[in-house]
């Protein structure tokens, strides 16, 4: 079985937080992991901010952004569902980025996995995805 992962669960396998536990038990899982390759500038991104708040320091968010790819079985091409991550933003009025995860999961047929709570309470109005909450 597949599982689309968002930024908001895989960042928590590189810093410890809230949620980082039950993440972890992803990885150990028999689902093949997948995302979109737009996951890799989000976490980024989430470990930079950890980095000016002196929560990691450089190495270990170089060392963190190394390693994500490795976390999943598959990085999908962003070119590939840009067109429907778009479509579902403006239906949803909701950010693209994360949309990319809703047409991702919707285009494979599998669930999305995230702590994102806006993302949870927005994809709920699509039909057709499954969601959880990490």
């Amino acid at each position: 079985m597949s599982l689309i992962v968002d930024a908001s669960v895989a960042v928590k396998w590189l810093s410890e937080e809230p949620g980082s536990a039950q993440a972890e038990v992803l990885l150990a899982g028999v689902d093949d992991l997948i995302a979109p390759e737009l996951v890799l500038a989000e976490i980024g991104n989430a470990l930079w901010k950890k980095a000016v708040a002196r929560i990691l320091d450089r190495r270990q968010m170089l060392d963190g952004i190394q390693r994500v790819p490795a976390f999943f079985d598959r990085l999908v091409p962003v070119p590939e569902i840009a067109t429907r991550a778009t479509e579902i933003a403006l239906d949803l009025r909701h950010p693209v980025y994360d949309c990319f995860y809703l047409a991702l999961a919707e285009r494979e047929r599998c669930s999305l996995i995230t702590a994102d709570k806006r993302l949870l309470s927005v994809a709920k109005k699509m039909k057709g995805i499954e969601v959880q909450k990490l």
